[in-house]
């Protein structure tokens, strides 16, 4: 499930603050710094882009990888204490 104020992202500047703050969601702080920087990596190789349309399309599959990241993480993590209370 995305965060709250997903629905709200519209814009490049909305999207690269919504992704930053998807990041402290992560468990670590390594994983935390990496998908910064990736997200950094992301949001400057696409400041120049000028179509709308593109845009759109940019915001709405990053919301949708960061949403794939965190229940990947939650559930691998969920796997693991489940494992280990399970002994």
């Amino acid at each position: 499930m995305p965060l709250a104020g997903a629905e709200l992202v519209q814009t490049p500047v909305q999207l690269y603050r919504y992704l930053l703050r998807c990041t402290r969601r992560l468990p670590s702080s390594a994983m935390q710094q990496h998908y910064r920087h990736a997200i950094r990596q992301g949001y400057n190789s696409h400041t120049d882009e000028d179509d709308p349309e593109r845009i759109q399309m940019i915001i709405h599959r990053a919301i949708a990888d960061a949403d794939w990241v965190l229940n990947k993480v939650l559930t691998v993590l969920k796997n693991i204490y489940g494992l280990l209370f399970s002994i």
